[in-house]
């Protein structure tokens, strides 16, 4: 049998179909004689499959059948009459079918494309998406996305706020509303047509049924400075517990340098320079590396954690990440003996709180937290270095070391 791609009029048998020779490369096809626009193709590496060409909506179109012999030449025959004939009658198999496969999609197939597409997520907000997932809707993963109602929605809302609070409900629905989001604009069919048309999260702003959840502004005030900070000198005198003054340095940075507890954790060595006293934090939540100066206060805490380095970073950990990570049960310990409740974002609001208070500029502030000013023009024309940082960092640092009453404080030139 020859291996040439043919168009002579043969008709497709399972003798014709087992005499097929592969062709040394590429594909051959061969068309039946009786039903037009049904072939059978063998490429170079012998496989066998059946398939149908026919012009549609003004492009011809090839649409695989099956492979033979998991497909007899009858069933191809039978499937290809049944294809041509909804052809011939206006319809399109090959949108049909990528439509069935998109209206299967579930959501747990949207959130792995979601992932995939946020190829730069950092690991602890992949954490937080995934851990959210399994919390809130372990339940929906496998459910179509065109199955979950808006009353699903609301219902899977109140219970979130009676089982997990209020807060995580919020959270919880904010991240299903952008996998939604992001699913109108990835599945579309084959016209460009969104397949979902509606978010059905918008239930909640329909009928204004999200929680009324007050941010969080609790701050270490000046007068609670003193019973805080002796809080944590006793970490620090912990003759039992060697990570006592590991992490008392590590609360301490924080309050004075304003940093998110991953900036902090994560600091390294080599992101140090004693000599020029600057520290900078390379990964930062907006993803601009940050380069502060050292205040005096700092610069006794950066020796302090030098003469006891153990690894790349300043506070390090035991764990495989090799830092240190949020030491709940000593943060616990500094709240019972001081009486000051607080949280490590606290003392970053504190610090913004002090900032403010002995009237820094917005603008070194803005520069201090890292946050962006793209929207403000005139911050666009003030360059702050980190020298002009300097001095604002240091009366930052001197307010809190009188207020704290930090009497064993010495300042190390």
């Amino acid at each position: 049998m020859s291996t040439r791609s043919t168009t002579a009029s043969i008709k497709i048998t399972k003798s014709l179909v087992d005499k097929l020779t592969p062709p040394e490369k590429g594909q051959n096809f061969f068309r039946d004689n009786e039903l037009k626009g049904f072939a059978v193709r063998i490429t170079s590496n012998g496989a066998k499959s059946f398939i149908i060409e026919k012009r549609i909506e003004g492009r011809v179109k090839r649409i695989t059948l099956g492979r033979y012999p998991g497909l007899t030449v009858e069933q191809a025959r039978k499937e290809a009459q049944k294809l041509l004939g909804k052809i011939a009658t206006g319809s399109n198999p090959v949108a049909d079918k990528q439509l069935a496969v998109l209206q299967a999609k579930t959501l747990g197939d949207a959130f792995t494309d979601y992932l995939n597409a946020r190829k730069s997520l950092k690991p602890r907000t992949l954490y937080d998406y995934q851990r959210l997932m399994k919390v809130a809707f372990p339940d929906w993963l496998k459910k179509p996305l065109l199955s979950i109602t808006k009353d699903m929605v609301a219902k899977r809302h109140i219970k979130l706020g009676e089982e997990n609070g209020e807060a995580y409900a919020n959270l919880s629905m904010r991240f299903l509303r952008a996998l939604f989001n992001f699913s109108i604009a990835q599945y579309e069919d084959h016209k460009g047509q969104a397949l979902i048309r509606e978010n059905p999260v918008v239930r909640l702003n329909q009928t204004r049924a999200w929680y009324r959840v007050e941010r969080r502004q609790t701050v270490i005030r000046p007068h609670q400075l003193p019973a805080w900070y002796q809080g944590v000198q006793t970490l620090k005198n912990d003759q039992f517990n060697l990570g006592g003054p590991l992490v008392a340095d590590y609360l301490l940075f924080i309050l004075f340098t304003g940093l998110r507890k991953q900036e902090a954790a994560t600091l390294k060595w080599d992101s140090v320079d004693m000599q020029h006293r600057t520290f900078t934090i390379i990964d930062t939540k907006n993803r601009e590396p940050l380069t502060l100066p050292i205040a005096d206060f700092l610069y006794n805490i950066f020796l302090d954690r030098l003469k006891a380095k153990q690894n790349d970073f300043v506070f390090p950990g035991s764990g495989k990440t090799g830092y240190l990570i949020e030491p709940k049960r000593q943060i616990k310990k500094v709240c019972d003996i001081s009486g000051v409740s607080f949280t490590l974002h606290d003392l970053r609001r504190t610090y913004i709180t002090v900032a403010e208070s002995i009237d820094v500029s917005a603008y070194a502030l803005k520069r201090l937290l890292n946050h962006k000013m793209h929207n403000d023009v005139t911050a666009g024309y003030i360059i702050s270095d980190v020298e002009r940082l300097r001095e604002p960092m240091q009366r930052i640092s001197d307010y809190l070391v009188t207020m704290g009453k930090i009497e064993d404080y010495t300042q190390q030139q």
